[in-house]
């Protein structure tokens, strides 16, 4: 397998390590600062219980000065209950006007303070339970907004990174598509000429006429193929087609090159005819991919079998060999640009194939089910 994809994989890798990094590190920082945002509001109630008992014993001793008592009380921002010696509810603070004279809010928040462990800071006017402040409380908050906002720019840089990865592919698809033909076009030209020069030569020797004229039959071929490599990157024209015709034709096709110990069992392209908008000659070296990867599978030996049927949304074509099979972890494999389990070859086939059906023809092609040892069938889905 040629690993065009090891790349864009490490870099997610290291985009995905540098993500969790700072998460953790994010983590670990708040939970700093709530602890000591924790440490500071029970000093400032320390202060405030300190400075409530300072006022009270002044009483009304005028030549005491208890001004910086006075602001530590108005200072404090922290909700709390104080209680007398009894533990009822005497006074709520900060909790806004209303709520601070209401003695069932505070009730209900004393009881949840109490099974949450707090411990109420005593002094000889009361005790006081206090709770944490809406900063710190939505600083506990803070990792959960982060991860939100970190998970959100991964995605969409993930997005971004991914249509800029595929638009690369595409254009080096495009350009070797069209380099491929530019290159094939000449030696064909070439060929077709000294073809027809034999041709001349053997006029009177069927025997060579006959191979001259299936010699003929391959150039032209490759002149086929040369054009839809030269289509590759433009906007198809799909026209309405007999898919059972169309189908046949590449069975024919294949056939003549395969062994004779391999079936081909292909619906009627007269009975049951099904029509689809296609590019005809990009669907059929969809088709013959397949079936040329059928044919590698079964060793010379087996069935290739076609189906057609359709439903509300596609028309599907289903096509099924007799060979190696392959495991359910090969399904998504088999499509990426490289991958192969021959000696030879650049895996491009089925890669390219995936792009044919599913950016030019807007349909889809997958591995519709395999067996190792019995066989797999490959499904292409077409829109109505």
């Amino acid at each position: 397998m040629l690993n065009f994809n090891t790349k864009e994989s490490r870099w997610k890798i290291y985009l995905s390590a540098a993500g969790a990094l700072v998460m953790i590190l994010s983590m670990f920082y708040v939970n700093y600062l709530a602890n000591k945002l924790k440490d500071i509001e029970r000093t400032s109630v320390e202060l405030f219980v300190k400075a409530q008992v300072a006022v009270a014993k002044a009483g009304n001793d005028f030549n005491k000065d208890v001004n910086f008592e006075l602001q530590a009380i108005e200072a404090n921002q922290t909700p709390i209950i104080a209680t007398d010696e009894n533990d009822n509810v005497a006074l709520g603070r900060n909790y806004g006007s209303i709520k601070d004279t209401d003695k069932v809010f505070l009730n209900k928040r004393l009881i949840k303070l109490k099974n949450q462990g707090i411990q109420p800071i005593k002094s000889e006017l009361n005790n006081v339970y206090f709770e944490n402040s809406r900063v710190l409380r939505w600083l506990k908050f803070f990792p959960l907004i982060q991860l939100m906002l970190l998970l959100g720019f991964l995605t969409l840089g993930a997005i971004g990174f991914g249509a800029s990865q595929r638009e690369q592919q595409n254009r080096v698809w495009v350009g070797m598509a069209k380099e491929t033909a530019h290159q094939l076009g000449t030696p064909i030209g070439a060929i077709v000429a000294w073809v027809e020069n034999l041709k001349l030569l053997s006029y009177d020797d069927p025997e060579k006429m006959e191979l001259l004229d299936e010699l003929r039959s391959d150039v032209t071929r490759l002149e086929l193929i040369a054009e839809r490599f030269s289509k590759i990157g433009s906007k198809p024209n799909l026209e309405k087609t007999n898919l059972n015709q169309q189908l046949d034709q590449c069975r024919s096709y294949m056939e003549k090159r395969a062994s004779k110990k391999v079936r081909f069992d292909f619906p009627d392209p007269n009975e049951n005819v099904v029509f689809a908008n296609i590019n005809a000659p990009l669907f059929d070296w969809v088709m013959e991919n397949l079936m040329r990867n059928s044919l590698d599978a079964m060793d010379g030996t087996g069935t290739i079998k076609a189906e057609i049927y359709r439903d509300e949304e596609y028309i599907s074509i289903d096509l099924s060999d007799t060979g190696k099979g392959m495991s359910t972890s090969q399904f998504k494999q088999v499509f990426e640009p490289g991958y192969t389990t021959k000696k030879r070859g650049w895996g491009l086939g089925l890669s390219l194939a995936k792009r044919i059906i599913e950016n030019y023809h807007k349909g889809k092609i997958y591995v519709k089910k395999s067996v190792i040892g019995t066989g797999t069938t490959f499904s292409v889905k077409l829109p109505v």
